[in-house]
């Protein structure tokens, strides 16, 4: 009896705070939607793969005419899962500075070149003649993760459909070229740029709790007798938690130093973009606190965004990122809306590619403009729910 009675206790305790227990059984549920909808609401990861196909067509000495680059292209995007859902997103291009741009960006995870003589050495090979191998170039981030997965299967359909054709050993031949530095990264450097991110994401405690006990404690009560405006008390708060945050990401990066990381790009940048980063996190806690009554509440609240900024922006790993619009010339994804996915690339970019800050000026340009956009909406909220004034 007296265990129903506490039962009975908790229920009633717990229709006092109803915000947070939807927030718990609705966690779980939206990020399986989520995580479908990143696969292209299809279940599966489907990976964009870029093709410069350069083959020359022959005609064969049957009076067939041979089209092997156009074959491959072919074979490439008939690859597909068991449900009928395509492995590879293949599109022909023919700017190879443009392409590796799109693939220094991840917009793609590969590029393939076919060379002109394609056809032509396939075809000796098939009348039995011995050439040269064709050169068969690929081109990638080596530290990009579906690099190594589309590369595989990019090979693996070009070599299949030479040595089927031509009955000859080792008819091609890869020359695998990798982009910027990302060859002789070592693992523990791949995971900095997500780590660095990591240490300022976990900042979105602090945000909620800080102004969540000057609420609790009636601190707030007591400003609102001033002519201190909501804009003035986040923007202290934001201000204190930023130095806090700089402190936090030159120790990150003293120690990953220490450790042996080495950057390709200029360090100054980076730190600039993790700052940023930083201050992004700190509006989206402060948002948080405005639907907070005590710090407890802050606190359990804030995990809600914390699994987005922790798991949906590359920073713990990489996740597909179907597009939904472009924007001057640039992909947007679901994850482009929460702003630490966009110093996450940048950070990869000016680690293992040594890309400068011209580099990476839409990234940082994005994620300024979300962070003013979100410390907007916390002023906005903090006036309406707290301060009220």
């Amino acid at each position: 009896m007296r265990l129903l009675n506490v039962v009975v206790k908790c229920f009633r305790e717990q229709k006092r705070d109803l915000w947070v227990l939807g927030l718990s059984l609705a966690f779980a549920p939206l990020f399986v939607l989520i995580y479908y909808l990143m696969t292209g609401g299809t279940g599966s990861t489907s990976y964009s793969v870029l093709v410069i196909n350069r083959d020359q067509p022959v005609l064969r000495t049957n009076g067939v005419t041979l089209a092997a680059g156009e074959q491959v292209v072919a074979d490439l995007r008939a690859m597909t899962y068991k449900s009928g859902n395509p492995l590879l997103r293949v599109s022909l291009t023919q700017d190879e500075a443009q392409a590796e741009r799109q693939v220094r960006d991840r917009q793609a995870s590969v590029l393939l070149i076919l060379p002109p003589d394609f056809s032509a050495t396939l075809a000796a090979y098939q009348e039995g003649r011995t050439p040269a191998p064709a050169q068969v170039t690929l081109k990638g981030d080596l530290t990009n993760p579906t690099y190594t997965i589309s590369a595989v299967m990019v090979m693996t359909a070009a070599d299949q459909f030479a040595n089927t054709f031509t009955q000859a050993p080792r008819p091609v031949e890869l020359n695998e070229v990798a982009l910027g530095d990302s060859s002789s990264r070592s693992e523990f450097e791949n995971y900095i740029p997500g780590l660095l991110v990591m240490a300022v994401v976990l900042m979105v405690f602090q945000a909620a709790m800080m102004p969540a006990r000057d609420i609790e404690t009636g601190t707030l009560r007591r400003l609102r007798l001033t002519s201190l405006r909501s804009a003035e008390y986040l923007g202290g708060t934001a201000l204190w938690l930023t130095l806090v945050s700089v402190l936090s990401i030159l120790i990150t990066f003293a120690t990953a130093v220490a450790l042996g990381f080495r950057s390709q790009g200029p360090l100054a940048a980076a730190i600039l973009i993790d700052i940023i980063a930083a201050l992004s996190v700190i509006a989206v806690g402060l948002i948080v606190a405005c639907l907070s009554k005590t710090v407890s509440q802050a606190f359990v609240i804030a995990n809600f965004p914390l699994g987005f900024l922790m798991f949906l922006t590359g920073a713990a790993f990489p996740l597909p990122r179907p597009t939904l619009l472009t924007l001057f010339g640039h992909p947007i994804s679901y994850a482009d809306f929460l702003p630490p996915t966009h110093a996450v690339i940048a950070l990869n970019k000016i680690f293992t590619l040594g890309a400068g800050f011209g580099d990476v000026l839409f990234e940082f340009s994005a994620l300024l403009l979300l962070t003013l956009v979100y410390f907007f909406i916390a002023v906005l909220l903090f006036r309406r729910t707290q301060l009220k004034r």
